[in-house]
């Protein structure tokens, strides 16, 4: 998909080339934009950066400056796959709000389909990174004569499922570049885009990073020297209550408007040359250098099916409470090695094991573990000790024992794991398990893994997860965290691979206080808890916990659990606050929704699905169980002042465009019988059908060149039937030779 998007790119940027912008106006330079560690070498050259617009071009033709009109020969033929040519962009901005850990981002501009000719009209096709667990809110188009926006509809209340199910457009490239189309746009026309979205802040060092697409390569500048490019930037933090806000750097100049009791906001709007080439970055603190915590309340709005009181409760990592004293660690790596992980996943799974095995203490033990339909160990006995001799051994293991081949076993390799580890309780079990594969008992393997760790006791090792791709079963993946008290991430895209497993593996081995408990929470009445076991708090990301209750909170509550370094005892008491100025429903969503779909797909409760469906469409995160559409509102200039229903109704007509659902899915145990690679999940940009349509389409536009000339027809007139009957022979002849072109190019665009 990626590569696909790119190379329609490429292709869009070569015919940009035979725009003509007048005397005195150069074309615009083309060139490619700076690849991140993450992207192939050629293959995602040109992947957005930033929220951006092109033209999807089927035929060369249209090509053109709507305004000078080049007056160029007759193009002949078409893409084979439509061409992307990037819009020029006319102003943009971003506004961020960020609260706990969680930013609310809105990216808008303006763009104009400067390509096309004014007599034309062709598809444009919005392209948006939505950064770091990124879920999209919205999508507002405005053109002169329609508008569109995306609306969350269930599911279960679509009249046509089968819409939805064939619906080809509007989806995610490598799980992190949402893109869709709009219809019928004409050349010259300006196009207002507004993409809203909420991510996750980034916590390291004890600062949380925001990152915020925002980088736009030099083919979207307007050629024209006279316009204005203005760049809007705006930034509001909301630090809570007991916290501390502390500005550290900025990539872009922002200038302090002002406190207001929590809140903090920046601004920054200034013309700018050119438009940004680098990422909006933000960071700054919120706590001191103690641990810090707080718990928050907050009553439901008017419109919350859930009438419950919410909770939520915090613990930020502060810097002195990391301590300089070494403790010990137990720790296994559970691989798959099974024959869909070939290629480049496994290399880099392999490099992030390597590198986690160096940062390893002396002090420290571990075990590998490499599992297809059989079970492979290190060390087939117990745990070993992390000195150099035995990471040298375990690392040329790794080399030989890694080899992508067979199926795929989860359940026999955790009971191995949870064997191996001691019961002192001075020491921090962990076992990390990396798949991309789906079984068939994964809810025994759950119920096993519970019961097993619920006879550990508090000294049962914490497990995490890791899954890649779209064929394993991510709700499975989080309900075995939850179960163990550990931490989940996901990658989508191959090439984050290294950098997520070493950053889960980093942070989750790095504890500081384990086994917390909240005494209030015991007092409650129909409590409701997000996730239900309260994972450890890491020096790497902040701790957050929340539910809706039934009760009354005191106006103190007391925290303990014990500190990992010196095994002794934690406890802090916090101040019951009232959430001011955030929505908690909406700050928490996607994990309350994930957490709700998890112990649905567990318990198969078809309450716990509604709950999940009614909390996406309250917040607007897409979920498994709702899918969104677009909805087009045709604008009726002749009636300007509507003064009637009818004539209100008639005014503005509106069209429903089924967009494809956004769940990740429950896992694909059939393509993981097939051990089918990850990335043969992603959707394709076209699909077939619409391959063979284009190859008709050229093959009907080539014959229509060659037989639509006025002289060719006057010479028919004049031929004799002997001469006729040949001709009908000939043009039968060459149709079937292009029938088998066209057949070609079609087997050649599905094997690519």
């Amino acid at each position: 998909m990626a590569a696909e998007f790119s190379a329609a790119v490429d292709v869009g940027l070569r015919l940009c080339k035979r725009i003509y912008y007048g005397k005195d106006a150069a074309a615009p330079v083309v060139s490619v934009p700076p690849r991140t560690a993450e992207m192939s070498p050629e293959a995602e050259s040109y992947l957005p950066a930033a929220l951006m617009v092109y033209a999807e071009v089927n035929d060369p033709a249209v090509v053109d400056n709507p305004d000078v009109p080049s007056y160029q020969p007759y193009v002949h033929g078409r893409c084979e796959t439509p061409a992307l040519i990037p819009l020029h962009m006319h102003g943009v901005s971003v506004e961020v709000d960020c609260c706990l850990d969680t930013a609310f981002v809105t990216v808008g501009g303006a763009w104009r389909v400067h390509c096309v000719s004014a007599s034309r009209s062709c598809y444009c096709r919005i392209a948006v990174p939505i950064g770091e667990q990124g879920s999209v809110l919205g999508v507002e188009i405005e053109t002169p004569s329609k508008s569109y926006s995306t609306q969350l509809i269930s599911l279960q209340e679509t009249a046509d499922a089968s819409k939805v199910e064939s619906s080809k457009d509007g989806f995610l490239i490598k799980g992190q570049i949402y893109t869709l189309k709009i219809p019928k746009v004409s050349g010259g026309t300006m196009l207002s885009v507004k993409v809203s979205w909420s991510q996750k802040l980034l916590y390291q060092d004890g600062q949380f990073r925001l990152n915020v697409p925002f980088s736009f390569p030099s083919y979207v500048n307007p050629v024209s020297k006279n316009l204005v490019k203005n760049e809007k930037i705006s930034v509001n933090i909301n630090s809570v209550a007991g916290t501390e806000f502390s500005f550290r750097s900025t990539s872009h100049p922002l200038k302090r408007i002002g406190d207001e009791d929590t809140k903090i906001g920046f601004r920054c709007e200034r013309e700018v040359p050119m438009w940004s080439v680098n990422d909006f970055n933000f960071s700054y603190n919120v706590c001191s250098s103690e641990i810090v915590g707080g718990l928050l309340l907050q009553s439901p709005s008017t419109n919350d099916f859930d009438r419950r009181e919410m909770f939520c409760f915090y613990l930020y990592p502060g810097k002195s409470s990391i301590s300089t004293k070494v403790f010990r660690k137990e720790v296994v790596f559970i691989v798959d090695i099974s024959a869909s992980m070939q290629g480049s996943q496994l290399e880099k799974v392999k490099a992030a094991i390597l590198a986690s095995l160096l940062n390893l203490n002396p002090t420290d033990s571990f075990n590998v573990i490499a599992f297809n339909e059989k079970t492979s160990l290190f060390s087939s006995s117990s745990l070993v000790p992390a000195n150099k001799e035995t990471i040298k051994e375990a690392s040329d293991w790794i080399e030989v024992n890694f080899i992508a081949k067979g199926g795929t076993n989860i359940s026999a390799p955790l009971n191995e794991a949870i064997k191996m580890f001691t019961k002192n309780g001075d020491l921090s079990p962990v076992i990390f398990l990396v798949t991309d594969g789906s079984v068939e008992d994964e809810k025994g393997i759950c119920d096993s893994m519970r019961s097993q760790l619920v006879k550990g006791g508090l000294t049962s090792p914490r497990i995490c997860t890791f899954g890649i791709g779209l064929y394993c079963n991510h709700y499975f993946l989080q309900m075995l965290a939850q179960i163990g008290r550990g931490y989940y991430d996901a990658a989508f895209d191959i090439g984050s691979i290294n950098a997520r497993l070493e950053r889960l593996i980093s942070n989750a081995s790095s504890v500081i206080v384990a086994d917390i408990t909240v005494d209030a929470l015991k007092n409650l009445d129909s409590l409701e808890i997000y996730p239900f076991n309260i994972p450890d708090l890491l020096s790497g990301c902040p701790l957050f916990i929340t539910g809706r209750f039934r009760g009354d909170f005191p106006e103190n509550v007391e925290v303990s659990g014990t500190l990992v370094a010196n095994s002794s005892n934690f406890v802090m008491k916090m101040k019951v606050q009232n959430a001011k100025d955030i929505s908690l429903d909406k700050i928490f969503a996607r994990r309350q929704i994930n957490a709700l779909t998890t112990n649905a797909w567990f318990s198969g409760s078809k309450e716990l699905e509604e709950k999940a469906t009614n909390l996406s469409l309250l917040t607007g995160v897409p979920s498994e169980y709702t899918t969104i559409i677009l909805v087009e509102t045709i604008k009726n200039k002749s009636l300007s002042n509507p003064k009637t229903l009818q004539e209100k109704t008639v005014k503005e007509q509106k069209n429903m465009i089924y967009m494809r659902r956004l769940g990740i899915g429950c896992g694909n145990i059939e393509a993981t019988f097939e051990n089918r690679a990850p990335e043969n999940a992603e959707p394709k940009l076209y699909e077939s059908s619409e391959i063979i349509f284009r190859a008709a389409s050229n093959l009907c536009g080539r014959l229509v060149d060659c037989c639509c000339c006025m002289c060719f027809i006057q010479f028919c007139n004049r031929v004799n039937d002997q001469c006729a009957i040949a001709l009908t022979q000939l043009c039968t002849a060459l149709a079937c030779f292009g029938c088998i072109e066209m057949c070609c190019d079609v087997c050649s665009c599905e094997c690519d």
